[in-house]
């Protein structure tokens, strides 16, 4: 008996574990408009040890987005692809981590252009993001 009860609260735990709702993705994006904040109070201070933190966070928070359990669990196919696009949401990822990477090295090599430029483009790549998959 108490291995079955302590089989039935493992399975639970795991099951409801995995769950991303809207409100994990709302604290996700939070997240990431607080790291695009950081970055850019970097820049104004000229302080690399800020855009390094700001960037290395935006990295972690955009990497944890992805499709909500309703989304993926949608009875129409048509809705359910729409709204899991993985392959943008995969693509708009590793384009924002490379981007990070890029700022955290231009601004330190002293070419704060160049890393504003690719902050530019980080912002570019969440409006496609909003625009396609979150229907702004």
């Amino acid at each position: 008996m108490k291995k079955i009860f302590i089989s039935c609260i493992t399975l639970v735990t795991i099951t409801l574990a995995d769950d991303y709702t809207q409100a994990n993705r709302i604290l996700d994006m939070q997240k990431m408009a607080q790291a695009m904040q950081d970055i850019q109070s970097g820049f104004f201070y000229n302080n690399p040890d800020i855009v390094k933190a700001g960037a290395e966070d935006l990295k972690k928070a955009v990497l944890t987005i992805r499709a909500t359990t309703e989304e993926t669990n949608d009875k129409d196919v048509y809705e359910r692809w729409l709204n899991n696009n993985t392959a943008m949401t995969k693509r708009v990822q590793r384009n924002i981590a490379r981007k990070t990477d890029v700022i955290i090295k231009r601004f330190a090599d002293g070419d704060p252009t160049q890393a504003l430029q690719e902050y530019s483009k980080i912002t570019k790549e969440c409006m496609k993001c909003h625009i396609s998959l979150r229907k702004w």
